[in-house]
């Protein structure tokens, strides 16, 4: 029983530092979005840091229609950068659980 309950953590540990290692890489995968008609484009990472925000002329005119294309691009971006981070966080996660029957947390 010991033997399986050291086995067990040490495959927690093992998981919690791939866990570590991929955020860290997460920081490195971009996600770029940009608004239907392309006048803004957005670059985030799937850690959701902002690297990047470019902006069409045009746009520059129009204070209130700016900030509308800023919120709705970025919380698309956001969205989409989440949705890449929970779902590689998750494999590494489901990877390293121990499998107890009956705990199935990630079908």
């Amino acid at each position: 029983m010991f033997g399986d309950m050291m086995g067990m953590m040490g495959k927690l540990k093992e998981t919690q530092k791939k866990v570590e290692e991929t955020k860290k890489r997460l920081d490195t995968v971009l996600v770029d979005e940009n608004s239907t008609d392309n006048l803004l484009k957005v670059t985030i990472t799937a850690n959701r840091e902002i690297k990047s925000i470019s902006i069409a002329d045009e746009l520059l005119n129009d204070k209130e229609q700016l900030e509308d294309y800023l919120i709705l691009t970025l919380n698309k971006a956001i969205t989409n950068a989440t949705a890449v981070n929970e779902a590689e966080l998750a494999a590494v996660a489901k990877e390293g659980m121990p499998n107890i029957p009956g705990l199935d947390m990630f079908k």
